[in-house]
């Protein structure tokens, strides 16, 4: 199918992804998982979730192969890979191909479609747990799908509150309560925080927490980009060059905003977030400032991470 894994198109902590090719000429990307650790939870819990889904913003699993310690997952073809070669600035790899902010925009939308699908549209409720601009793929028309439910939890649709054993997610994604259940109970809006850090990278063009800049007010970006939305400043993003620009712009902002709400209660549901997208920037209140303070100043890991509390 892989044609002895000679096109590699990627490589991860879980092992490496390949293009291949099946009997009747369809693309697809086979996902190798490196030999599991215990029970192999991560390959269970991708097949048993994926496989229960079937959404445009979805990425679909072709099928899986389970044979001893090997252990692939085959799945559609997207051929423009992941959102996070495309909005970094100062990215090598990307420098001609970063995306317009409509196109973001559209992304944004779509990210939040199959998020609400997960969370209300399945017969069980799907947490992903590990949302962020790697894990997003995008098609010919860059119209994204969800990807890797490795750390993805089903629990039933009318239980809001979930109980699990240690941290799963990405730094820089993770909700608060997923780290320390002092800030509220484990549930769907802590992919909700996950969503809105991430769209929060696809305003700014540049990861949340910046440790080159000089000056620490410009550290954090969702603390930065608040602190001129309080003031009713321009917003200074740049590549924005249009009134249209601007306040798409300022309507992502706002909705990230009321996503990485510390407590999990005041984060909207992923059908709130979409409304807001859909509406008048105008019907939009600015939130409560979401954050108990910057960051230390250290370099991130951007790797998933499980950590047992």
């Amino acid at each position: 199918m892989t044609n002895s894994f000679k096109d590699k198109l990627g490589q991860g902590g879980y092992g490496g992804v390949y293009k291949g090719k099946l009997q009747d000429g369809c693309f697809v990307a086979v996902k190798v998982l490196k030999e599991s650790k215990g029970n192999g939870e991560e390959f269970l819990n991708e097949v048993a979730s994926i496989s229960r889904t079937s959404h445009v913003n979805i990425v679909t699993l072709k099928g899986f192969c389970f044979e001893g310690s090997k252990r692939a997952l085959i799945y559609e073809f997207l051929p423009n890979g992941s959102l996070e070669k495309f909005i970094y600035k100062g990215n090598i790899s990307n420098a001609n191909h970063q995306l317009g902010l409509e196109t973001l925009y559209k992304i944004a939308v779509g990210i939040a479609r199959g998020l609400e699908y997960l969370h209300r549209g399945c017969n069980t409720r799907i947490l992903h747990f590990d949302i962020k601009p790697h894990n997003i793929l995008l098609d010919e028309n860059f119209s994204p799908k969800i990807s890797d439910f490795g750390l993805a939890k089903i629990c039933p649709r009318e239980k809001s509150i979930i109980s699990m054993v240690g941290t799963r997610g990405t730094i820089g994604y993770i909700a608060p309560e997923v780290f320390s259940r002092n800030f509220g109970g484990v549930s769907h809006k802590s992919d909700v925080y996950s969503y809105g850090m991430m769209v929060f990278e696809m305003v700014g063009g540049r990861k949340n927490i910046n440790v080159s800049v000089d000056c620490t007010s410009e550290i954090y970006f969702p603390h930065w980009i608040y602190n001129r939305l309080e003031l009713d400043e321009e917003l200074g993003l740049h590549g924005f060059i249009n009134k249209d620009d601007e306040e798409t712009a300022r309507k992502m902002i706002i909705v990230s905003l009321w996503c990485i709400q510390t407590d999990p209660s005041n984060r909207p549901s992923m059908s709130k977030v979409l409304d807001m997208l859909e509406g008048n920037l105008e019907s939009l209140e600015i939130p409560p400032k979401p954050f108990l303070s910057s960051p230390p100043r250290t370099p991130v890991d951007s790797s998933t991470t499980i950590v047992s509390l």
